[in-house]
């Protein structure tokens, strides 16, 4: 498990979660998460800055910022792609913004 895996997770609108906590902390239970819903059905909340579009697997979704949370690692699951490369800077634009705003 790293920062920037992205998992299955099919919880209602919640195609998807993003590990957003620092590796340094991986052998904690619990990890930090974002939530990512299909970004058709979260176009009314989307914000360029603290809500960014990412795509998986040929569809766009919705990092839903201000809905952060924590799951248990052992119910996450294998990652499905991890998005550092790609996605690094958008992410922590997002979390600065929603902490700091900026």
């Amino acid at each position: 498990m790293a920062r920037f895996d992205i998992y299955a997770l099919k919880r209602g609108e919640v195609s998807y979660v993003l590990e957003v906590q620092a590796d340094l902390l991986s052998d904690l239970a619990s990890t930090v998460v974002v939530p990512l819903v299909p970004a058709d059905a979260a176009m009314a909340e989307t914000m360029r800055k603290l809500k960014p579009v990412i795509t998986i697997k040929g569809q766009d979704f919705c990092l839903m910022t201000t809905d952060i949370g924590t799951l248990r690692r052992a119910s996450l699951g294998k990652p499905v792609v991890n998005v550092e490369g790609p996605y690094r800077a958008v992410i922590v634009d997002a979390l600065d913004f929603l902490f700091q705003g900026f």
